[in-house]
C-alpha cells in the first residue's frame, strides 16, 4: 500500500531555520538524507521532496478565459507544507513507523522536533462503483 507522508511545519519555522546554528542544519538535513538512504534501501521509497518556503508559492486559479491568474500573495495558514514522502509499505503500522522517525528530526542542539506528519493512503483511483 502506497502512503503519502506530509511533513508540515509553523509558518514561523522558515525564519527560525535561519537562526539555527551551522552544526544545527547540518544535522538535521544529514538526518533528512539518512531518512532518504534508509527507505531507498528497504525499498520502500516511491519519491520524495522538500519544498521551497511559502514566500516562493503562489494560488494560480483559471480565468474566464481558461489562462492562468496568479495571485501573488500566498494565505496565511498556522502551518505550510514543508515535504513529503510517498512510500509504499506492507501496512498502515509500518507508515506510522516511518512518520514518528521522520518527526524526531534533530531540531536545535539536536532536541527531537517532534513535528506533526501527516499520513494519508495514496489512492490509485476512484472507487470501482463510480467509474
Amino acid at each position: 500500500m502506497k502512503y503519502m507522508l506530509i511533513m508540515n511545519c509553523p509558518k514561523t519555522a522558515y525564519e527560525q531555520f535561519g537562526s539555527w546554528t551551522k552544526n544545527d542544519l547540518k544535522a538535521n538535513i544529514a538526518f533528512m538524507i539518512r531518512i532518504d538512504k534508509e527507505l531507498r534501501a528497504s525499498g520502500e521509497l516511491v519519491y520524495a521532496e522538500g519544498l521551497a518556503s511559502p514566500q516562493e508559492a503562489k494560488i494560480v486559479r483559471a480565468g474566464k478565459d481558461g489562462s492562468p491568474v496568479v495571485d501573488s500573495s500566498f494565505p496565511e495558514s498556522k502551518e505550510y507544507l514543508a515535504g513529503y514522502w510517498i512510500v509504499e509499505v506492507a501496512n498502515v503500522e509500518r507508515a506510522y513507523a516511518i512518520a514518528a522517525y521522520a518527526s524526531a528530526a534533530p531540531g536545535i542542539g539536536g532536541a527531537p522536533m517532534n513535528m506533526p506528519i501527516e499520513v494519508r493512503q495514496v489512492m490509485s483511483g476512484p472507487p470501482k462503483e463510480y467509474l
